[in-house]
C-alpha cells in the first residue's frame, strides 16, 4: 500500500517577499498531492494572515476531509501551531506539549490514521507532526518529552509510525537518537552513511536539512525529495519535503 507524506513549514503563508499569499501554499501542496500533509506555523485568527484559520482554508481548498490542529503559541490576537491534513480518517488526535521551561511554546500534533484503499488491508498509522526549538539542549529535552508521551509509547516498533516536521536541527544531532536508539529510518537522509540530508532551508538557497521525516515499522521508503519549484522558493522560508513509502 502506497502512502505519500509531505512536511512543510508554511511560515504563516508569508513568503520571503513578505507577502501573505495562501494561494501559493495551496498550489505547492497540490502539485505534490500528498495523502498526508504535516504543516507547521499555521495561523488561526492572526491579523498578519487576514484573521483566517489557515488549517481550515487549506483543507477546503485542497479537499482534505480530515484535519487535526495543535495550537502552540497564543498571540494578542489569534494563535498558531501545527496542522495535519489527511485523506484518511483520523481516529485519535492530541497535541503533545513539548514546551521546555520558559522557552517559546512548542508542540507535536499526534494523529492515528485509519488507511483505507481499495483491495488493501485496513491499517492504522501513527503520525507525529512536530516543530522543535532553536537550542540543541532544548530539542534534546523535547524529544524526551515526546518519547515519554502515552501516544508514542503505544506506537511500538511493529506498528507503522511516521515522525516529521521542522526539527531545527542544523547539525543533525537528533538523527542518531531516532535511528540508533528508537529504531527509525531517516527517510530524508542522503548517502549510504546518512550524513547528508535533503536541504530545505532557506528556501531561496537551501543549506540546511531542517525538515525531516522518520519512519518505523513495516514501512519501506521508495522515494524522497524537496519541492524546489520556483514558486516554492518564495512562498515560504522553507521548502516542502516529500516521501513516498510502501506499507507492509
Amino acid at each position: 500500500m502506497h502512502l505519500r507524506i509531505l512536511s512543510y513549514n508554511i511560515h504563516r503563508a508569508i513568503g520571503v517577499d513578505r507577502r501573505f499569499r495562501l494561494d501559493r501554499i495551496v498550489a505547492i501542496i497540490a502539485s505534490h498531492d500528498p495523502d498526508v500533509a504535516l504543516l507547521q506555523e499555521v495561523d488561526d485568527g492572526v491579523p498578519r494572515s487576514k484573521h483566517l484559520n489557515l488549517a481550515v482554508e487549506l483543507s477546503e481548498a485542497l479537499d482534505y476531509p480530515y484535519v487535526a490542529v495543535g495550537h502552540n503559541v497564543r498571540l494578542r490576537r489569534g494563535r498558531y501551531g501545527n496542522a495535519t491534513l489527511s485523506r484518511f480518517p483520523i481516529l485519535r488526535e492530541r497535541n503533545i506539549d513539548l514546551t521546555v521551561g520558559w522557552r517559546k511554546p512548542r508542540g507535536c500534533q499526534h494523529a492515528t490514521l485509519r488507511l483505507e484503499k481499495p483491495h488493501a488491508h485496513v491499517r492504522e498509522v501513527e503520525v507525529f507532526n512536530l516543530h522543535l526549538g532553536l537550542s540543541a539542549r532544548e530539542r534534546a529535552r523535547q524529544i524526551g518529552l515526546l518519547v515519554r508521551s502515552n501516544e508514542f509509547a503505544r506506537s511500538g516498533p511493529e506498528r507503522p509510525c511516521v515522525v516529521g516536521g521542522d526539527f531545527n536541527d542544523w547539525r543533525n544531532i537528533l538523527v542518531p537518537i531516532f535511528t540508533e536508539v528508537l529504531g527509525f529510518h531517516c527517510a530524508t537522509a542522503r548517502g549510504a552513511g546518512g550524513d547528508g540530508h535533503i536541504r530545505t532551508y532557506p528556501s531561496f538557497s537551501p543549506t540546511g536539512g531542517l525538515d525531516k521525516i522518520f519512519v518505523r515499522g513495516p514501512v519501506r521508503l521508495q522515494r524522497a525529495w524537496a519541492g524546489r519549484a520556483r514558486l516554492a522558493r518564495v512562498a515560504s522560508d522553507h521548502l516542502p519535503v516529500v516521501v513516498d513509502v510502501r506499507l507492509g
